[in-house]
């Protein structure tokens, strides 16, 4: 079986987000052009179960304002991946960045999780293999 690489995780992610898999609230908003935006606590959560690591949370904050929460990983390694950093605008920043405890059953977001990490898995299952030489 060849190797499953970071930037396979990476790009299965980002073509399985969806209006779908992004905070209910937010859904109406969702946006193409954006998205990774609302994202991060199920992203985080799939990551997770591939690879392991700590789980991050850090706060969202306008105008030194704390407006939402946002969610990342760390590896073992002391490596961390944010595939959601992007979503942020310029007047949104990210602070802080403390471990926690992954729960030990996900009731909010759920149903989003659950989507976003079968459509990753099944993305990773059908990615194009590299020819033998």
């Amino acid at each position: 079986m060849e190797p499953l690489l970071l930037t396979d995780i990476e790009d299965a992610v980002r073509r399985s987000w969806g209006a779908d898999t992004t905070t209910p609230v937010h859904r109406p908003h969702w946006d193409p052009g954006n998205p990774a935006r609302d994202q991060c606590g199920v992203t985080a959560l799939v990551i997770h179960d591939l690879l392991g690591g700590e789980l991050l949370r850090g706060e969202v904050r306008v105008d030194g304002e704390r407006v939402d929460h946002h969610w990342w990983n760390r590896l073992d390694a002391g490596l961390e991946i944010d595939l959601t950093r992007e979503q942020f605008a310029p007047r949104e920043s990210v602070t802080g960045g403390v471990p926690v405890e992954r729960p030990a059953e996900i009731v909010r977001l759920r149903e989003e999780y659950e989507l976003l990490r079968a459509r990753v898995l099944e993305t990773l299952r059908n990615r194009p293999r590299a020819e033998a030489v």
